[in-house]
């Protein structure tokens, strides 16, 4: 991983952090990273929900630096990067710190903000006090249900996405250097799927003192499904196939067969996925449908449908 400063007209100073370029294993046969048992804690506060997630290494890559974050009635994915182990170690800090600071804690957006700082803290000071971690970081999606909203921290460019009456809509904004380039109209979303900065992010939990978190809050409805996960996924499986596939009414078969997707689509990258079914019931009449908040992902509110092919 490396970091470095774009000088133009365009972008001025912006810092990128690129992930290290995935590497064929010398054995061909896959090793699968085993999903151990772990459990959201949803309570009966945050109403009816149940979910389904998997993370798999991928083809390309020797390790898994993701780490899927379920407890305390938070369910999120991280997605680590810098050398060997650093991405390991700063995914499953992030989750392992974060559970620890939002225990017994009830869901509420500074919570999730000082939580989130605090392990970010921790991660910068054990990076600088450690050479072989420099430069380690993570990214950060995460949900955290509340009786009739869903509160979302973002760092970096996992993502979020809602299905609602069959309208996908990716509710974060990606913090990458193409993504910032589409929001600036100097790139279209099918040439930001194919550019060769694609893999730079412009921010991660872990590489500087105080980080910057989306937060936002978003309303529920019943029969929402919500998806969350690395762009080991949305970087394959989008448009119409995602749709599909969000859509299954088994939610493990759903999450399945997204991961498969993503491996046959070349697996290059970690793939990790946690999908959310809500059904609560909600009695208020004057209960409104959601809008895409000023935070949520542009320049296009539906997911793109176009086929992507990137040589």
């Amino acid at each position: 991983m490396r970091k470095f400063n774009l000088k133009g007209t365009v972008i001025q100073r912006m810092k990128g952090i690129e992930r290290e370029t995935p590497k064929a294993p010398e054995d061909e046969k896959e090793q699968q990273n085993g999903n151990p048992e772990m459990s959201a804690g949803f309570t009966s506060g945050q109403g009816v929900l149940t979910y389904a997630w998997r993370t798999d290494v991928g083809r390309l890559r020797k390790n898994n630096q993701d780490a899927v974050i379920l407890g305390n009635g938070l369910a999120g994915v991280a997605d680590g990067m810098g050398g060997h182990k650093g991405g390991e170690i700063a995914s499953a800090g992030l989750r392992d710190g974060l559970l620890r600071e939002t225990k017994d804690a009830e869901p509420d957006v500074q919570t999730l903000e000082k939580a989130v700082q605090k392990v970010n803290t921790e991660l910068w000071e054990r990076q600088k006090n450690d050479a072989s971690l420099s430069g380690m970081g993570t990214t950060l999606t995460v949900i955290w249900p509340k009786e009739k909203e869903m509160i979302i921290g973002q760092v970096g460019d996992s993502r979020a996405y809602l299905l609602r009456d069959g309208k996908l809509i990716q509710v974060t904004n990606d913090h990458s250097m193409v993504a910032d380039m589409v929001r600036k109209g100097v790139l279209t979303e099918e040439q930001a799927a194919c550019h060769p900065m694609r893999n730079y992010i412009t921010r991660a939990v872990g590489t500087e003192a105080v980080i910057e978190v989306d937060l936002s809050v978003h309303d529920r409805k019943q029969g929402d499904r919500w998806l969350i996960c690395s762009d080991g996924l949305h970087g394959t499986v989008f448009g119409e196939e995602l749709i599909r596939l969000m859509s299954l009414e088994n939610l493990e078969d759903a999450a399945e067969q997204m991961l498969q997707a993503a491996l046959a689509g070349g697996g290059k990258d970690n793939i990790s996925l946690i999908l959310l079914h809500d059904d609560t019931e909600y009695t208020d009449p004057e209960e409104k449908e959601t809008e895409e908040p000023e935070t949520a992902a542009s320049p296009d509110e539906e997911a793109s449908d176009e086929e992507v092919n990137c040589p």
